[in-house]
């Protein structure tokens, strides 16, 4: 196996996803529920919510969404000009509420720019806009160390479909066998294999257990701190 690639998902995966965005979730549910506090947490348990723990379920509208998706699930009776409205509302919540809220990680850094001098070649996929990945990732300084950013506005589909994994392997001259997915969640996956990537790596920094990447993932890390020494692992046994 000779991988030259890695594709990243964002959040979940470079972002903490509870530490993030769970108060942009509330924000948005509440917008949606007109401020009524019962009607909000059931907006949120319909999205994925599991009050019990107080986490995001994997595979849920709030986990793998793009803004039009988690306005369709919060507001369904809403068509027309005002959904349009909803859906623009919650792209500026979502760049906008999670630029100051964003949480990195441990050793993203660190992680990322060992990697770049090791020589691979490093992407994101999101469904989360372009705009939104300069939002939350910008002040961590690590955007410099990326050759391809896609987000669900970036004209290459949503996942699972294999669009933005394939258009890293152009953008980078890359054989999908050349390229390993990174992400939180099965979707990311599904968009790895349906692209052929060689390596798929679930992490646990997100909405997954590690039973939700059975059959998905190759391997399951704790984060993306344990990448490198994976790969190097890899590495030392093709």
């Amino acid at each position: 196996m000779s991988i030259r690639g890695l594709l990243f998902d964002k959040d979940g995966t470079l972002l903490d996803y509870h530490a993030t965005w769970m108060a942009v979730n509330w924000s948005l549910a509440a917008q949606a529920a007109g401020g009524d506090e019962s009607e909000t947490l059931n907006l949120m348990v319909k999205g994925g919510y599991e009050p019990g723990s107080g986490r995001v379920l994997s595979g849920t509208p709030l986990a793998v969404g793009t803004a039009r998706e988690i306005a369709t699930c919060f507001a369904p009776n809403l068509k027309g000009p005002a959904f349009e409205t909803l859906v623009t509302d919650y792209e500026h919540i979502f760049t906008e509420g999670a630029r100051d809220a964003a949480v990195a990680v441990e050793g993203l850094r660190e992680t990322l720019e060992g990697l770049k001098l090791a020589g691979y070649r490093l992407g994101i996929a999101t469904t989360d806009s372009e705009a939104g990945i300069h939002a939350t990732l910008g002040e961590f300084e690590v955007l410099d160390l990326f050759e391809f950013l896609a987000g669900c506005d970036s004209g290459h589909g949503v996942k699972p479909s294999p669009g933005m994994a394939e258009a890293f392997c152009r953008a980078l001259e890359l054989e999908p066998g050349e390229m390993a997915v990174i992400g939180d969640n099965a979707h990311d996956m599904i968009m790895g294999r349906e692209a052929g990537a060689a390596l798929l790596v679930g992490v646990l920094t997100g909405t997954s257990a590690p039973e939700d990447f059975s059959g998905h993932a190759h391997h399951v890390l704790d984060s993306v701190a344990g990448l490198p020494a994976l790969l190097l692992e890899l590495s030392a046994l093709s």
